[in-house]
């Protein structure tokens, strides 16, 4: 049974990490001295859940985080410092610090040190996600010990909901466009200035009009999604906006 260390003051290590191909020695201590933390933890880099939700998630929301106080969030894995500066990259997580646990030091001294042997991986960190102030764990988020890679409440939305409770989430705006195309660029903009972050996915590069015919049932561009909703082109958009403007005011 894994016990939460909310109350106690996190292990006392030195990360082995990379920065401009030197080798940079950070202490925990420097880290959570006077500040506050967000930490995220799991069982390895480039792993499905890790890479397909915990950590865009994280990424995405740490503009939320760090207006609601926090200093930095940072991903722990035990794995080397090449393989997280790898990983770091290939995930474009550029808010996130990532600190490799390369021995385990850390996580060991969290007692989420595990062994997966069975899957080849040595040992491991377990799925975890805690708030550190100032040194000391505020909270701890402990995945459930079952079978598997459970991923329940070490997301960063549960996180944000503990700092803040009457947080708004943040959009999840896709917008298909196609270059040269002076309608996206209009939707893009009403987009930008409303400081609402959105993916873009352009044709014939990520994809061709047959996926859009398939999930619009459309052949003119722009096509905007909003959580889930088919909004349409730059007109609608515009109107989507002034409304929800008119919702928040």
């Amino acid at each position: 049974m894994f016990e939460a260390m909310e109350g106690k003051r996190v292990p006392s290590v030195k990360f082995k990490t990379r920065q401009n191909n030197d080798w940079v020695e950070v202490s925990s201590d420097e880290l959570f001295a006077s500040r506050s933390v967000v930490v995220f933890s799991l069982p390895g880099a480039f792993t499905p859940t890790c890479s397909s939700s915990h950590v865009p998630r994280y990424n995405q929301l740490e503009p939320m985080l760090r207006a609601r106080g926090i200093d930095e969030v940072v991903c722990v894995s035990v794995n080397d410092a090449f393989v997280m500066d790898e990983w770091k990259q290939s995930q474009n997580a550029e808010r996130i610090t990532f600190l490799p646990d390369g021995n385990g030091d850390f996580t060991q001294g969290m007692g989420l040190l595990v062994d997966k042997q069975e899957l080849g991986f040595g040992k491991r960190s377990w799925r975890y996600s805690m708030l550190v102030r100032d040194g000391i764990v505020e909270k701890m988020f402990i995945e459930p010990e079952e079978p598997g890679d459970p991923f329940q409440v070490s997301d960063a939305d549960t996180m944000l909901a503990y700092i803040d409770p009457n947080a708004q989430r943040p959009y999840d705006v896709t917008v298909f466009s196609r270059p040269g195309c002076g309608f996206c660029a209009r939707a893009k903009g009403l987009l930008n200035d409303a400081g609402i972050e959105f993916e873009e996915l352009v044709l014939n590069r990520d994809y061709t009009d047959r996926t859009l015919r398939a999930v619009a049932d459309a052949t003119s561009y722009p096509q905007i999604f909003v959580n889930g909703s088919h909004i349409g082109g730059a007109e609608e958009i515009e109107t989507w906006l002034a409304q929800t403007s008119r919702e928040a005011a």
